[in-house]
């Protein structure tokens, strides 16, 4: 059982004691210190808020969805349902209805046992790490309360979020629907059992793609492989798309903000390079600079510079990354894990707006997304994990590293990156699991994961 609190929300299994897990009464406490924070932030601002609620197809998602909106209504917040939903959605959504905050109860690419309150500010962005705190002490003090009667919020469904996000990327000036349409473009889905398959095959209609065939697109929750898009995890998807002579495939997380794309070939295109093929296109329409966080690849680097822009990396997190964009007015950012964030539609990892253009891209460039990827350089990261258990001090642990080390450049912005001339090895502990990531990034596979499986060996030994 576990109960993770961070920048990247509220998260935890499902089952087992308050306080061990997101349990009922953890929904109802952070829900209600959000409804508090939220008030005082907009204190002198009006007397009545409002809330965007939405949700991934989680088995638990619809019974926590009625605890958040009830607890909402309770503290006098106006709900704004969604229902079913993406994560990018309910974040543009908040704008569309000139909301004060919103809720995304989804886990990401968690596995199904867990669910998460992902929280967003009136910007529809993720709350600070200042923020944060503030409300976590909130929960911590209980310093919330519930009001009369005659002050309840009220509820109203919106069904029609996802078309207007829809539309906002179709008309982008750099999505180019008659291009895409022109190719006739084959395109495999996996959906993951959520609601990706919903918005995915609505913006491919939308972008004039007809040849769709979906995988996994029941909207049960019930994840057919584990839900984060790593090449481990796609091996249906690649042999569909292989089998079925398609152009491409396109994975998605169950909360779809990430992305990976999948070669004609039945080859992984990459997840890191999801966000370096759409910023070598978003470049060539906009010269600018570009931000990802310290443990995604550095061909970002490389293909900002090719561009004349400056290449700036920031903290693992997608509030870490919008944040240094925002610094550096970055043109396009995100993290190597699939998330494209374009700052002229929203300061949010969307897997959509990275589908319309990278399909605008590779219909324009008339390659196929093989050659696609073959124009840029073969680095290989080795993502690896080590599960912490309770007790284990990890600041110490990347202390000892650190000394172990020592003749090395190191950056211990975000947890410790070592870098061995060219080469490079990540480590932290995530926002949203227990345990510490290890990612090792070299020009040959096999360096990376020597320089990998060296570091965990090291860790191992501290612990």
């Amino acid at each position: 059982m576990a109960l993770i609190k961070s920048i990247s929300g509220i998260r935890g299994t499902i089952g087992g004691k308050p306080t061990n897990s997101l349990s009922p009464l953890d929904v109802v406490k952070f829900t209600a210190a959000y409804a508090e924070w939220l008030k005082q932030q907009n204190q002198d601002k009006k007397n009545r808020y409002s809330v965007v609620v939405g949700r991934d197809g989680r088995i638990s998602g619809p019974y926590i969805q009625q605890l958040v909106i009830s607890t909402l209504v309770a503290s006098g917040i106006d709900v704004i349902n969604l229902d079913l939903s993406t994560t990018p959605t309910v974040e543009m959504a908040v704008g569309f209805n000139n909301a004060d905050g919103g809720i995304i109860i989804t886990a990401s690419h968690n596995g199904a046992e867990w669910n998460a309150l992902k929280l967003l500010n009136g910007q529809g962005e993720f709350l600070s790490a200042a923020d944060g705190e503030s409300l976590l002490a909130l929960a911590d003090s209980e310093a919330f309360g519930f009001v009369a009667v005659d002050k309840l919020g009220t509820v109203t469904n919106d069904n029609f979020a996802m078309e207007k996000h829809i539309e906002t990327i179709v008309q982008l000036p750099m999505v180019d629907v008659e291009a895409i349409k022109k190719k006739k473009f084959k395109v495999v889905v996996d959906c993951i059992n959520s609601t990706g398959a919903i918005a995915v095959p609505a913006l491919l209609k939308a972008l004039g793609v007809k040849d769709i065939i979906l995988l996994n697109e029941e909207v049960n929750g019930k994840f057919a492989h584990n839900p984060e898009p790593l090449p481990q995890h796609l091996n249906g998807i690649c042999n569909e798309v292989k089998k079925l002579h398609a152009d491409i495939g396109i994975a998605v997380d169950p909360d779809v903000d990430r992305l990976c794309f999948i070669c004609e070939d039945g080859s992984l295109f990459g997840e890191e390079y999801t966000l370096v093929a759409v910023a070598d296109y978003v470049l060539q329409q906009t010269k600018g600079n570009t931000v990802s966080n310290l443990s995604s690849t550095r061909a970002l680097k490389d293909v900002t510079v090719k561009h004349g822009g400056e290449y700036f990396p920031s903290a693992v997190g997608e509030v870490n990354v919008v944040t240094k964009m925002k610094e550096v007015n970055a043109v396009i950012g995100g993290e190597g894990n699939g998330g494209v964030i374009l700052p002229q539609l929203h300061y949010g990892r969307d897997a959509l707006a990275g589908i319309a253009l990278f399909l605008t891209y590779l219909a324009k460039n008339n390659k196929s997304v093989l050659q696609l990827r073959k124009t840029y350089p073969d680095y290989f990261i080795s993502k690896n994990k080590i599960e912490l258990s309770n007790g284990v001090n990890t600041k110490s642990i990347f202390e000892q590293l650190q000394r172990k080390y020592k003749n090395h450049p190191v950056n211990t912005e975000d947890g410790l990156k070592i870098e061995f001339d060219k080469d490079w090895v990540h480590l932290r502990t995530s926002n949203t699991e227990p345990i510490i990531r290890i990612y090792a990034e070299s020009n040959f596979e096999t360096t990376a994961d020597n320089i990998a499986r060296r570091l965990m060996a090291d860790i191992k030994e501290y612990m």
